[in-house]
């Protein structure tokens, strides 16, 4: 560990136990330690980070608020718990119907967007703006609603501007392309493949700029046998369908569920060494290796192994394989939590659009002051939600703790837009159906790790952008989107200071678990992990990237901020495992239904880890309650 990057000293990251006797204040005496300033700016592990989740972990093992001596202080139109873009977006669809509402907005982080999270950094001099978790609008043109799109375009943003403040020609100018890093722990030895030149779906590169080589000179320098490179050639080029004289329908059930791993080596016969190479290149955008992916899901995305099978794909998964993936601010959704937040609390940050909000600076002071009709509040865990009286009297009670005491505010109507998987917890009143429904929406655990390099000339030298990495720690690293917006700069040399975004997701890589199974199981591990491995897995991926250009860790990694996750993207419907309901009706819209007058949002009730869908499921929500 090095001295001098600049971190934050958290706890190691083990999950905290705790007692049965154990007080709230000592709960959340942890979660606020440290955590005064400007949220954006802490380094060192962010996120699920220890003392954000100890008040929501203890309720789920047990742990008994005293509520009944706790009368509501406080009196709102509405409350919504989770501030993350779901919940925020509740909290202006409200407000457009009731304009003179009383809103407060709950969240258990220290600062507000959920996982659309914003990093600063200040490297030699020069302002660097990253995302720590969601990233980009993904196909606004194909997917977004009209209820999500008029949202948007009420907080000024202009999806056409970034065709124009995304600039997709200046990785391409200075020759670099995509890379596969093999690691020596998997493939004996360390080795840069570059000219990559596959595309997948949310693709910000434009055709004819990949840089790319021939498909059978990039696969040629992979580092596994002849044998296997001849098998992933014939992968990618042949039209052979190993279904052959299936109809349409039977092709599609045998692809659900059929792992994209086995659909490689049981189907196309591909060696394990072969298959080893896509092993985790499904990561970033499903957090599921290729054992747990479903062939099917493969196909939408772009995998190869499909030519010949003559199967129509989705029109979302041709949405994503066909818009460019260029619909990202400087710090990913974090600017649309910001331009939500803005438009909602008055006075907490200057400008009225998506260019000022980039650098527009926030008073988290004014986030909650008695003068506002809307308050967001942080470092506040909802523990208990109950629906009181009825007709004209009906209202909820909400119960959270912040600092380590229990608070009561009573509202006309709760929008619960946090984890859906907490709400049994919080929600005693739920049916067993429901409840049984909710608890099943398992989100997955990932990690955005977020590295400030002095300079970025050793990926110019080696000739990348971005990197796959198919065996290692992270599943894709690479240079930041190059956006310039609202007088922000991108890194336009190869000297300055640069972020680069490292995915890590856990994978416990046990047999035989389902989906929601591992994804506990990986959970518990990535709790585990201290800050000081995930800079040790960094320094030392960056540094194999490098291989021997120029580049010294010590010496050019100027900070590192870990954005962990442990409830990362919403579950999705896996038919590797799950199984169509009996009565037609699914999972997600039996664990969303209204109860009395409280409605659910998030992704999660969408079972869709996308921002659009987080927009949707606050319109639905909030249109049920009024």
């Amino acid at each position: 560990m090095t001295d001098h990057i600049t971190r934050r000293d958290f706890l190691n990251g083990a999950a905290l136990t705790i007692g049965a006797g154990l007080v709230p204040a000592q709960l959340v005496r942890a979660s606020v330690a440290g955590a005064t300033g400007y949220p954006p700016a802490g380094t060192g592990l962010r996120g699920s980070a220890p003392g954000t989740f100890d008040v929501a972990h203890a309720l789920r093992d047990g742990q008994v608020f005293a509520i009944d001596g706790v009368a509501p202080e406080e009196r709102y139109d509405l409350v919504v718990v989770g501030a993350g873009i779901s919940g925020l977006a509740a909290a202006w669809y409200y407000r457009r119907e009731k304009p003179n509402a009383r809103i407060l907005v709950l969240d258990s982080l220290d600062d507000f967007g959920g996982h659309a999270q914003r990093n600063e950094f200040e490297v030699d001099g020069r302002h660097l703006i990253g995302y720590g978790g969601s990233e980009a609008m993904q196909s606004p043109r194909g997917l977004y609603s009209a209820d999500a799109m008029g949202l948007c375009r009420a907080l000024g943003i202009d999806i056409d501007r970034f065709e124009t403040a995304f600039d997709r020609n200046l990785y391409p100018n200075l020759g670099l392309s995509r890379g596969m890093l093999f690691k020596r722990e998997h493939f004996g030895v360390d080795k840069l493949v570059t000219g990559d030149p596959r595309r997948v779906a949310a693709d910000d590169v434009a055709k004819g700029k990949l840089h790319a080589r021939s498909l059978a000179e990039f696969i040629g320098d992979y580092p596994v046998s002849e044998a296997s490179k001849r098998q992933l050639v014939e992968l990618h080029e042949s039209r052979r369908d190993p279904l052959h004289g299936k109809a349409h329908a039977q092709k599609t059930a045998i692809l659900d569920v059929t792992s994209y791993r086995d659909w490689l080596t049981k189907h196309w016969g591909l060696s394990d060494e072969a298959a080893n190479t896509f092993q985790k290149t499904s990561q970033d955008f499903f957090a599921l290796n290729i054992a747990s992916l479903p062939a099917s899901w493969a196909l939408e995305y772009g995998m190869p192994g499909f030519l010949g099978i003559d199967l129509p794909v989705s029109e979302e998964a041709a949405a994503e394989l066909n818009e460019p993936y260029i619909y990202h601010f400087p710090d990913g959704n974090a600017s649309i939590a910001r331009l939500l937040v803005r438009s909602l609390v008055p006075g907490v940050a200057p400008g009225r659009g998506m260019e000022d909000i980039v650098l527009a600076p926030f008073d988290y002071a004014r986030l909650d002051t008695p003068a506002s009709l809307v308050r967001l509040r942080l470092r506040s865990t909802a523990v208990h939600v109950r629906n009181t009286g009825r007709g004209a009297d009906a209202a909820v009670e909400t119960f959270y703790v912040q600092d380590g005491r229990v608070h009561g505010a009573r509202s006309r109507h709760v929008v619960l837009a946090n984890y859906n998987m907490m709400i049994p917890y919080m929600l005693p009143e739920l049916a067993a159906g429901q409840r049984t429904a909710l608890a099943a929406g398992v989100k997955a655990p990932l990690v955005y790790i977020n590295v400030a390099l002095r300079n970025w000339r050793a990926w110019v030298k080696r000739g990348v952008h971005e990197v796959t990495n198919p065996m290692g720690f992270s599943a894709r690293i690479k240079l930041d989107y190059p956006v310039s917006l609202g007088g922000y700069t991108f890194s336009r040399s190869p000297d300055d200071p640069i972020v680069v975004h490292m995915t890590y997701v856990p994978d416990t890589d046990a047999p035989g678990l389902d989906q929601r199974a591992g994804w506990r199981a990986a959970r518990g591990l990535l709790y585990s992990m201290p800050f000081a491995e995930f800079e040790l897995q960094a320094r030392d991926e960056l540094t194999r990237i490098a291989g021997d250009a120029e580049f010294v860790a010590d010496r050019d990694v100027a900070a590192i901020t870990v954005n962990r996750w442990a409830h990362g993207y919403a579950y999705a419907f896996n038919p590797l495992f799950d199984q169509e309901p009996a009565d037609g009706k699914p999972l997600n819209e039996v664990g969303r239904a209204r109860v009395g007058n409280i409605a659910i949002a998030n992704s999660d009730a969408a079972w869709d880890a996308y921002a659009h869908a987080a927009m949707d499921e606050a319109h639905r929500a909030v249109s049920e309650l009024l």
